[in-house]
């Protein structure tokens, strides 16, 4: 079934606030999915510090629990610069002045069998196993900031609930998706997206389809048109959330059986998989608020 939460603030005065109703509209989807949960937060200077490049990792891979600070001298040695960590949870978010390409590699280089939750400049991905109640008050994400935040519980269907094949899928710089549905096609097209190089996490559909639209992207696509060539080549019923640090869009497949919801007001935008999620937020009374039709992509930007 799964839910699917997002938020973008258009008010700086709400950024201190992100985190704690990110929280309240991902706790309301916990019925929707208590297998797993995770979330993108975009903007909070602890977790990515402003100018530096960003790695999110959900597992190192050894089979052991390290400290963040022999983990982030690790990687230095393998980048040969400086690295700063932050240990939230079960995750480590790495920085550095390098690339968020670069620390990436020395991530993989030290690494070698850790599972990438995200990275790019000014944004943390967290991703775990357990309720999302639970696992928000273990990232202490009420107290995160920032100006836009985007939301997933699971409830699997076809693939191991794993810290792998926890939502969001953010396999571009920035970029992440989030997903309630299943695609009937997936195996096909990761299949064709293995042919052409791409490497997978997981056996997650979602994680097809953010890598399909990773793809059109670094090929210069915009979101708008990467989301309708999705739409025109992915078979399945769902609804889609996808952000990069600078935009938040959604879109749903043609017959539109997967719920979802939009509130906007001049404070922010935001979705939800159902109208409770957003009922907590301030200013909900005055919002515009409506169902997505289908194929229909609606984006906004900073």
């Amino acid at each position: 079934m799964c839910g699917i939460v997002g938020l973008h603030l258009r008010t700086p005065e709400l950024y201190p606030r992100l985190g704690t109703l990110l929280s309240g509209m991902l706790c309301e989807m916990g019925d929707r999915g208590s297998d797993s949960a995770g979330v993108a937060v975009y903007g909070d200077v602890t977790w990515s510090p402003p100018g530096q490049g960003c790695v999110s990792v959900a597992d190192l891979g050894t089979g052991r629990r390290e400290d963040i600070d022999l983990v982030a001298r690790t990687v230095a040695t393998a980048l040969d610069d400086d690295v700063e960590g932050v240990a939230v949870a079960d995750s480590h978010l790495l920085s550095s002045d390098a690339s968020s390409e670069a620390l990436l590699a020395a991530v993989r280089a030290a690494y070698p069998e850790a599972i990438i939750a995200g990275f790019g400049a000014d944004v943390a991905v967290l991703k775990g196993v357990g309720h999302p109640r639970v696992l928000t008050e273990s990232w202490g994400l009420a107290d995160a900031q920032g100006w836009q935040g985007v939301g997933h519980t699971r409830m699997a269907t076809e693939s191991a609930v794993t810290p792998s094949g926890c939502h969001p899928y953010a396999v571009g710089p920035g970029q992440c998706m989030v997903h309630n549905g299943s695609f009937a096609n997936h195996a096909t097209i990761r299949r064709e997206l293995r042919a052409r190089g791409v490497v997978f996490d997981s056996e997650n559909d979602t994680e097809v389809g953010a890598r399909f639209i990773a793809a059109l992207l670094a090929e210069g696509r915009d979101v708008e048109s990467s989301l309708k060539e999705l739409c025109r080549t992915f078979d399945g019923f769902y609804t889609l959330l996808v952000s990069d640090r600078d935009s938040f869009a959604v879109v749903r497949d043609a017959i539109a059986c997967k719920p979802a919801v939009i509130a906007e007001t001049d404070d922010w935008v935001a979705m939800g998989s159902e109208y409770r999620a957003l009922a907590g937020l301030p200013g909900v009374e005055n919002a515009r608020i409506w169902e997505p039709e289908p194929e229909v992509v609606y984006a906004w930007s900073r």
